[in-house]
């Protein structure tokens, strides 16, 4: 038997046999990717003190990920489809790979900045080639299941991430956080080219690149000035971008509209299960991502858990979405696609209300509960929308409908890390100010107002000060920890209003069961895949 699974999808006249291998293969590649962004909010403390990260340095350390992760997936998604799924997957492995060894040896801010940015290249060519190979290796009949696990993959990733970059960070520098991707890019390289059989689109005309083009510019710009215009303020630069965004967004519409074979073909966005599942999956994880991030913080800063134990107290997290991903199995070719989204959608919502309860007295097991239902909450919800979402492309679009899904995932997760963490700065300055006032040296408070750990930077800095004395310093940290809470209260009302606006428009968007023509693509196809066919149905795309 050869080494290398040289067979074309396209070719095979049967499933191939060695399929759920090559999922392992796929959710692995995955894995990493997602991981990226949540292990560096565990690493951010050692980062910011070897590198003297300012709250702006921070910011970008993260985000230059996010920032080309979001706006290539569609185009790359497209190119894998023309020349090479497989091929596609291994390329973008090896570009986060180096990446990743790029950051683990450089020292200097923008160097990070610059590596991060790498493996965000890296990550948009690998996540929808995963997608898109799922889809193109399993028979209709299974593509539910692999979802499943596909989506199960991402929500466990959110909580690994951290464990494994706290484990590291006990015996090593935060360069060990990215060095970690390598071994793991490697063996996912060596398993596609073993077990991923190739796959492209057969009779793909030419690429629509001024379509492509206009979506990296619009989601860019989009996303830049999410990020920068809340953190910085509304200065030219984030104003700019935004209208560039809006004007980009018209004139992708327009050419997609006119060109006879389009990026995207956004007609599909007035078909209710098509924008119905994309609004869910945006919603979601706006939320997902935001809780993600000030938890974490509150678990280091205010309760002062090491980055190892925050990492193991985000582990039932990812076991409540293995949870949601057995009774979706079960339940969501019984109920459907709004059921099943909409109810996810309303745990993750509860979740995050619970977060409003949230004081300076709050311990571990306040965060317990509403982590595990966010947990639930993306096992019901995202496998039966991306199912939908898939279902809606044709085989020669399968990396397009990858990159599609994947924008919507990375465009939530970056818009609610930007807007909620924007809100929970401000809740947290202005509770600072309130309690502090003018106790502390005009400078001083400036700097404690930055952040939570700026805050209590300041905080030792006055335990040290002979004229101060240890109650003075005590009451600065008792001072920046309330401020602190109050901010994830605050912010976790806000965020739980956003996301509960956002499943009663999902509850309108998404038609039920009666909705949709009640025929399967063939026998033995679940629920989300006869649903996914009637779209298809009605875009005029073939499976």
């Amino acid at each position: 038997m050869s080494f290398l699974a040289n067979t074309p999808v396209e070719k095979m006249t049967g499933p191939y046999a060695r399929r759920w291998w090559a999922l392992l293969v796929l959710c692995l590649s995955l894995l990493i990717t997602v991981m990226a962004n949540t292990s560096l909010i565990v690493a951010a403390p050692d980062m910011t003190t070897d590198l003297g990260l300012s709250s702006s340095d921070l910011q970008w350390v993260v985000d230059s990920y996010t920032v080309p992760y979001a706006a290539l997936m569609l185009v790359l998604g497209a190119i894998g489809d023309k020349y090479s799924r497989r091929g596609a997957l291994v390329l973008g492995l090896l570009i986060f790979a180096a990446g990743s060894v790029m950051g683990s040896m450089v020292d200097e801010t923008s160097l990070v900045i610059a590596a991060r940015a790498i493996m965000g290249v890296g990550a948009a060519v690998v996540m929808p080639a995963t997608l898109s190979l799922v889809v193109a290796t399993f028979p209709r009949s299974e593509r539910a299941k692999a979802i499943t696990a596909w989506a199960a993959t991402s929500g466990v990733a959110v909580a690994v991430g951290p464990l494994v970059s706290g484990w590291l960070l006990e015996d090593h520098a935060w360069g060990s956080t990215f060095l970690i991707n390598v071994p793991i890019a490697v063996l996912a390289v060596f398993g596609a080219l073993a077990l991923v059989p190739p796959s492209k689109a057969e009779g793909m005309g030419r690429i629509d690149y001024v379509g492509g083009l206009l979506s990296i510019v619009t989601v860019g710009s989009l996303i830049y000035a999410a990020i920068e215009g809340p953190h910085a303020g509304w200065g030219a630069g984030p104003v700019t971008a935004a209208v560039v965004a809006g004007v980009g967004l018209v004139a992708f519409v327009a050419w997609e509209l006119r060109h006879p074979h389009p990026m995207l073909d956004v007609r599909k966005f007035a078909l209710r299960p098509f924008s119905g599942s994309m609004l869910a999956v945006m919603f979601f994880f706006f939320g997902m991502f935001a809780v993600i991030y000030y938890s974490t913080q509150f678990l280091q800063f205010v309760l002062g858990y090491g980055a190892l134990d925050t990492g193991v107290r985000l582990l039932p997290l990812g076991g409540a979405v293995f949870l949601g991903s057995a009774v979706t199995g079960v339940l969501a070719p019984k109920l459907g696609v709004r059921v099943m989204a909409v109810t996810g959608m309303a745990v993750g919502t509860a979740g995050m209300f619970l977060l409003t309860q949230i004081d300076k007295g709050s311990t571990y097991g306040d965060f317990l509960a509403p982590l595990m239902m966010l947990g639930l909450a993306l096992g019901l919800a995202i496998s039966p929308a991306t199912d939908t979402i898939m279902g809606s492309f044709p085989e020669s679009e399968l990396g397009v409908g990858g990159g599609v899904n994947d924008t919507a995932l990375e465009l939530g997760g970056a818009l609610g890390i930007a807007v909620l963490g924007s809100l929970l700065g401000t809740a947290y300055r202005d509770e600072l100010t309130d309690l502090v006032g003018n106790r502390l040296p005009a400078e001083a408070m400036e700097t404690a107002k930055d952040s939570v750990g700026a805050g209590l930077a300041v905080a030792e800095r006055v335990a040290q000060d002979p004229s101060a004395g240890p109650q003075q310093a005590q009451a600065a940290v008792d001072a920046v920890h309330q401020a602190f809470a109050h901010g994830v209260a605050q912010t976790s009302l806000i965020g739980g209003i956003i996301m509960a606006a956002g499943t009663l428009i999902v509850l309108a968007v998404l038609p039920g069961r009666r909705g949709f023509a009640r025929k399967s693509a063939e026998p033995g196809a679940g629920t989300a895949a006869s649903e996914a066919a009637t779209v298809r149905e009605h875009t005029g795309s073939t499976r």
